[in-house]
């Protein structure tokens, strides 16, 4: 029996995993201590946090203007969910009320989020070394970059989008914006099969099962708490936004096996459950104004407020403690990608060398959103 540390991509370690080209996180920023017997793992422990950037003190040293445009860069990949996730906190802070239209168009940038960050971990498994189709040939990939386009036309960003203002949104719906929905919609609808297909070929089943023990122990979310058995999800159990409004089409898809497969499966039909929710969040969206008119300084008053929201990967919120001050006296980011890959502890023993890049890469994490 040896011990060995285990990395992502470029990350210093003994034994590399390579999650190939399509995976969020494949270029590193994770390890993980293993025991090793063989070619098998018997133990790991994973290191999370390595980034060092500090997000939420570089929080607490802006305004709170200015740290909506911090708040998208830990998770950079659910980027809308994660700055209006902060937005609410502060809003409540300030009692300040939202007009509807930007709540409602602020649902349908979260579900959009949802959508093109599910096909990319899709697509990374379907694309992952050595059993998985030429990234050339990537199903999923079309479906993505359509969605990419709608965030794109509504904000003008694709990566970064930075169109949430305390108080609504910085632009409006552009014209022919339905159009795009639609036609996204339904490539998505065509594509998610294709990414099952492909998927079935490089995940086999039964590789780190998390038991619905664990996955309540280690307070995971999203497809990894589903695919273990655990029926939750904020849109339904704790709707925020323009989601209580939205309960006759959020439907919750679980599974019981707890294993990668499972939880691929589970996010791919999760993105297909929720095309009927972005269909009825575009037509339900009322006409009307996107924002308020605020003072050019915003101070919040003493208190506390905290806002969650859920992302492709699970739970994301933000704790804001405010002390009267133009910036925030403490922030904390709860974030989904800490808490499942410490839960990677639990699920990878018993795993063979051979498997562990897919294995790894189930447990859904951006390597930004593990920065403590």
């Amino acid at each position: 029996m040896t011990e060995a540390t285990v990395g992502t991509g470029m990350a210093p370690a003994d034994i590399s995993l390579d999650l190939g080209d399509l995976h969020p996180s494949g270029h590193g920023a994770l390890r993980l201590r293993c025991r090793i017997d063989g070619q098998q793992v018997v133990a790991a422990d994973p290191e999370p946090g390595l980034l060092h950037r500090g997000t939420e003190k570089l929080l607490e040293a802006r305004d709170y203007r200015q740290a909506l445009m911090l708040a998208n860069r830990h998770d950079w990949l659910g980027a809308a969910v994660s700055e209006i996730a902060l937005a609410t906190a502060v809003e409540q802070l300030l009692g300040l009320e939202v007009p509807p239209r930007a709540t409602w168009l602020r649902t349908l940038l979260c579900e959009i989020t949802r959508a093109s960050a599910a096909l990319l971990h899709l697509a990374g498994a379907a694309t992952m070394p050595p059993r998985g189709v030429a990234v050339t040939h990537a199903p999923g990939i079309a479906a993505r970059e359509a969605w990419l386009r709608c965030l794109e036309a509504l904000s003008g960003g694709r990566v970064h989008p930075m169109v949430t203002r305390i108080g609504g949104l910085a632009h409006d719906a552009p014209t022919g914006w339905g159009d795009q929905i639609h036609a996204a919609v339904e490539l998505t609808r065509s594509e998610i099969p294709q990414l099952l297909d492909a998927i079935a070929l490089t995940v086999p089943p039964g590789i780190a099962p998390l038991t619905r023990e664990a996955a309540v122990r280690w307070g995971v979310g999203g497809p990894i708490a589903r695919a273990s058995g655990l029926d939750e999800d904020l849109r339904r159990d704790a709707p925020a936004l323009a989601y209580p409004e939205l309960t006759d089409v959020v439907r919750v898809v679980t599974a019981h096996e707890g294993d990668a497969l499972a939880r691929y499966r589970v996010l791919a039909e999760q993105v297909l459950a929720d095309l009927e929710v972005i269909e009825a969040c575009w037509a339900r969206t009322p006409e009307g104004p996107i924002d308020v008119r605020l003072p050019k300084v915003v101070r919040a008053p003493e208190g506390a407020a905290y806002s969650w929201l859920e992302s492709a990967m699970g739970p994301s919120g933000a704790y804001v403690v405010s002390t009267g001050d133009v910036t925030p006296w403490r922030v904390r980011l709860r974030t989904a990608s800490y808490a499942n890959v410490q839960a990677m502890g639990d699920a990878l023993p018993g795993t063979t060398l051979a498997d562990l890049p897919a294995a790894v890469g189930s447990f859904l994490f951006v390597a930004g959103d593990l920065d403590h």
